[in-house]
C-alpha cells in the first residue's frame, strides 16, 4: 500500500491541499494548530471514513466553506495497491432539508464509480496514532470498542455491514423493549428481533475474538521489545455474553488468558439467543438490551495490573504505541497489504534509548509512514537523512 497523491479541498483548515507523497518517510513540522495532525486526520478519514478526532462530519469542512447553505469538503487520494493504481474521493457534504433542517452526508467514489460506505472501508489502509488515543487505554469502553471496530472494518469486508445491521436491530428491539414496559403487550413480538440480534452480533462477536486473540500475540512482542522486557502487555476481551462462561461458582479472573477464537459464529449466535430469551425479564424492566458487542469491555493489562486504571502515563503511552504496531503488523498478515502508517508527535514523551528503537523498528517494518513533530532534535541524524521534510503553516504547506 502506497499513498502517492493527497489533495483536499475546503478540509479542516487546508482550503487546498494537493501534494505528491514520497515513497519514503516524511516528517512533518510546524507550531501547533497549523494543520498538522489535521493532516493525517484526513489520511485516516480516506481508510476508514471515519475520524477519530472529530464528533460529526460536518466538523471536518472549513469553518469558512461552512458558513454557505451548501458546504462540501473534498478528499482524493491516489494509491498503490497490488501493483495497480487507484483514486478514491471522498465528499463530506452538508446541507439544508426543504424543512430547513441542516444534515451532512458523504459521497464516496472509487476509480470514478460511486460506491457505498462499506464497499469502500479498507481499500486504502492506515493506523493512526494520535495522543488523544490514549483514551483507548484509559477512556470509556465506548472508545475501545470504536478503535476495534475501525480496525476491523479495514480488514473484513462484512464486518462494517454486520455492525451497522447489528446496531439498526438493536435500536429496534430497544424500542420495543421501552414499548412494551410502558404500555404492555404481547412479549413474543421480541423473537423476531432477537433472532435478527443474535445473528448479526455473532458475527461481530467471532471477528472480534480472532483479532483479539490475533493482536495480543503480536503486541505482547512488541511490547516486551519496547519496554527492554520489563513490562508483559495483555489484552483482556470482556464480552456481556460470553460463550465461554466461568465455571459454576467461579469468578472469571480479569487476568486469566482467555481463547475464544476457535468458536464459530454458528455457535455464538445459538448461545446468545439464548442469553437473550433468558434476559428478556430483565432487559424489560430496564427497557434497553443487556447484552450484546455494544456492552462489550477491553482491557489492557501490564504484569497483570489494569493500565486504564493504574498505569503511569508512559505506561499508557507506550501500551498505545505497542497496539498501533501490533495493528500494523495484523492488517499486514490478515490483508496482505501494509498500512500507511501516521504517528502525531509519537516521541514526545519517549526517552532517547525508546526513540532509538522506535525508529529503527519504523524503517524495518512500515513501506510508508507520516510523522509530525515541532522539534527535529528528536530523530537520529540516519533518519532525517533519509526522510523527505514538509513544513504546514496556517494550512500551508511547503
Amino acid at each position: 500500500m502506497q499513498l502517492k497523491r493527497l489533495s483536499l479541498t475546503h478540509f479542516r483548515n487546508f482550503a487546498r491541499l494537493d501534494v505528491q507523497v514520497p515513497a519514503s518517510a516524511v516528517l512533518i513540522v510546524g507550531r501547533n494548530a497549523q494543520g498538522k495532525t489535521s493532516l493525517l486526520e484526513a489520511i485516516y478519514f480516506l481508510a476508514t471514513l471515519n475520524s477519530f478526532h472529530a464528533d460529526t462530519d460536518r466538523q471536518l469542512i472549513n469553518f469558512i466553506e461552512a458558513r454557505n447553505p451548501l458546504a462540501v469538503a473534498r478528499l482524493q487520494a491516489t494509491y498503490e495497491r497490488n501493483g495497480r493504481e487507484h483514486q478514491l474521493e471522498i465528499r463530506v457534504i452538508k446541507e439544508q432539508t426543504r424543512n430547513g433542517v441542516e444534515r451532512s452526508r458523504k459521497e464516496v467514489l472509487l476509480d470514478g464509480a460511486k460506491k457505498k460506505a462499506n464497499e469502500v472501508i479498507g481499500h486504502f489502509q492506515a493506523v493512526l496514532f494520535l495522543p488523544q488515543m490514549l483514551q483507548i487505554v484509559d477512556g470509556t469502553p465506548r472508545h475501545r470498542r470504536r478503535y476495534l471496530d475501525l480496525a476491523l472494518a479495514q480488514v473484513h469486508t462484512q464486518y462494517s455491514e454486520n455492525l451497522s445491521e447489528y446496531e439498526s436491530v438493536l435500536t429496534q428491539r430497544n424500542a420495543l423493549l421501552r414499548q412494551l414496559s410502558e404500555n404492555g403487550g404481547d412479549h413474543s413480538q421480541l423473537d423476531f428481533w432477537d433472532q435478527r440480534l443474535a445473528a448479526r452480533g455473532a458475527q461481530v462477536l467471532a471477528a472480534r475474538f480472532r483479532a483479539i486473540q490475533e493482536l495480543e500475540q503480536a503486541a505482547a512482542r512488541l511490547h516486551h521489545g519496547l519496554t527492554r522486557g520489563a513490562e508483559v502487555l495483555r489484552l483482556s476481551y470482556q464480552p456481556s455474553y460470553d460463550p465461554l462462561p466461568a465455571p459454576a461458582g467461579q469468578r472469571m479472573l480479569l487476568d486469566a488468558p482467555t481463547d475464544r477464537s476457535g468458536i464459530s459464529a454458528e455457535k455464538i449466535e445459538t448461545g446468545y439467543l439464548a442469553a437473550l430469551q433468558k434476559a428478556r425479564r430483565e432487559d424489560l424492566a430496564r427497557g434497553t438490551t443487556s447484552l450484546g458487542p455494544h456492552r462489550d469491555e477491553l482491557r489492557f493489562l501490564g504484569n497483570g495490573i489494569d493500565l486504564g486504571s493504574y498505569g503511569s502515563r508512559g505506561q499508557v503511552r507506550t501500551a498505545l504505541l505497542t497496539l498501533k504496531l501490533a495493528e500494523l503488523e495484523w492488517m499486514h498478515a490478515r490483508s496482505g497489504q501494509r498500512p500507511v502508517l501516521l504517528l502525531d508527535e509519537v516521541l514526545a514523551e519517549l526517552d532517547e534509548s525508546r526513540r532509538a528503537d522506535l525508529l529503527e523498528r519504523l524503517k524495518a517494518n512500515s513501506d510508508q509512514v507520516l510523522l509530525t513533530t515541532t522539534d527535529f532534535n528528536l530523530f537520529t541524524p540516519e533518519f532525517l537523512e533519509s526522510a523527505a521534510r514538509w513544513e504546514i503553516d496556517n494550512g500551508q504547506l511547503t
